[in-house]
């Protein structure tokens, strides 16, 4: 069992940055492929980026290649989302999700979610 908790949260200008965090219970946290999604009003859950439980091998959505960096402390139990050049395009409440397998991109994939942070971004 894996309990998340994100934050990081907040209303940004366009252009600048924001760094989202996700805190992971659980002793086997390293075991874990981590991922971000998000949703939009009225639309559904898309994937952001993954990482491999070794933090060795990252995916990203075309969306947001270039501009969003994941990254893990295995140490700290915790996955991050460094986001820059934000745009209001990226306005959505952000997941993390934990999945035993290997990086997909498909939410059903993921075996736990935690319960969202709102990301703002203002034109």
């Amino acid at each position: 069992q894996v309990q998340l908790v994100e934050s990081g949260g907040g209303l940004v200008q366009a252009g600048g940055p924001l760094r989202l965090s996700c805190a992971a219970s659980g002793r086997t946290f390293s075991r874990y492929v981590m991922g971000w999604f998000r949703q939009a009003p009225g639309k559904g859950r898309e994937f952001v980026a993954g990482i491999s439980w070794s933090g060795g091998s990252t995916k990203y959505a075309d969306s947001v290649k270039g501009r969003f960096t994941i990254s893990r402390e295995n140490a700290k139990n915790t996955v991050y989302l460094q986001m820059n050049s934000l745009k209001p395009e990226d306005t959505a409440v952000y997941y993390c999700a934990a999945d035993r397998g290997v990086v997909v991109t498909t939410p059903y994939e993921y075996d736990y979610w935690g319960q969202g942070t709102q990301v703002t971004v203002s034109s």
